[in-house]
């Protein structure tokens, strides 16, 4: 009990850091803007305390099935603490964050291609956007897309080559998919295919059709303004980690599909050859 409490405690307080993490590096933030970042961060902690002290699962999936929730908490705690010291260095600058800007433009040079995510996020910005925005939303989409590729690909390593989820023991998919129902009709097999089939699908188009969206409505309404960093971190850490998020999440309920066929295969091999001894 008490190791539980510990780690759900370790788990909330990282939460908090993390999403203060703009915040605190970021000089010039107001006291509004800071007491809502507080706010969040605590909101945040609470919630994630109150999961992972729990016997019972809620709404955070993959909870006993480590590393997928630990990669999506470690590329979101690299976006912004990446994307938070580049902005830095336009304020403060330091030698750590001098070479993650260059390595940023680097990046952001590299993905800026015809029909990339990078440069359809740059394109999202208004015609009359300054040289210098564009050149810090570029950077930003590059970096934040990298990072979220890294990490669907560490997941697939995880997946196809340590075995996940099989290396960390039996799975239960009442605490690890709390939002699934296995009873709720058809085969569950087809309905976890099916689901992870539309995550996947959905996390690769969402990079591309976000700036399409967001280009669309501020023609009808307000253009989009990226102008504060904190709102460019934010904005292009959603941007990359919402998509990868989904696309780890459909690998995962695919992989778990898979299981099920294979235990389903084993079984109905035993069955026959029991039959086979019997007769």
């Amino acid at each position: 009990m008490f190791a539980r409490i510990a780690g759900a405690a370790l788990r909330a307080v990282l939460v908090a850091v993390v999403v203060a993490i703009p915040s605190l590096l970021l000089p010039g933030t107001g006291s509004g803007g800071a007491e809502i970042v507080t706010l969040l961060a605590l909101l945040a902690a609470l919630l994630t305390f109150a999961e992972y002290n729990s016997n019972y699962p809620s709404i955070v999936e993959f909870r006993g099935a480590p590393p997928l929730n630990r990669m999506r908490f470690a590329a979101l705690t690299a976006m912004l603490l990446s994307l938070s010291l580049i902005a830095k260095h336009q304020v403060e600058p330091t030698n750590l964050t001098a070479l993650l800007a260059g390595v940023g433009r680097l990046v952001g040079g590299l993905t800026d291609f015809p029909y990339s995510p990078v440069r359809l996020a740059a394109l999202m910005l208004p015609a009359t956007a300054p040289p210098e925005l564009l050149d810090a939303v570029r950077i930003a989409a590059g970096v934040s897309y990298l990072i979220a590729l890294t990490a669907v690909g560490a997941f697939f390593f995880a997946v196809r080559v340590l075995g996940w989820p099989v290396m960390n023991g039996s799975f239960n998919v009442w605490i690890n998919l709390p939002l699934f129902d296995p009873t709720a009709g058809g085969d569950v097999v087809h309905r976890l295919q099916r689901d992870g089939h539309i995550n996947v699908m959905i996390g690769l188009l969402l990079p591309f059709a976000i700036p399409a969206l967001v280009k669309l409505g501020s023609e009808m309404f307000r253009p989009v303004t990226l102008d504060d960093p904190q709102t460019l971190i934010w904005a292009m850490s959603a941007w990359a980690f919402l998509p990868a998020s989904m696309v780890m999440r459909g690998v995962a309920m695919l992989r778990i599909a898979e299981l099920i066929q294979q235990k389903r295969r084993r079984a109905y091999t035993d069955a026959d050859g029991e039959a086979v001894q019997t007769a």
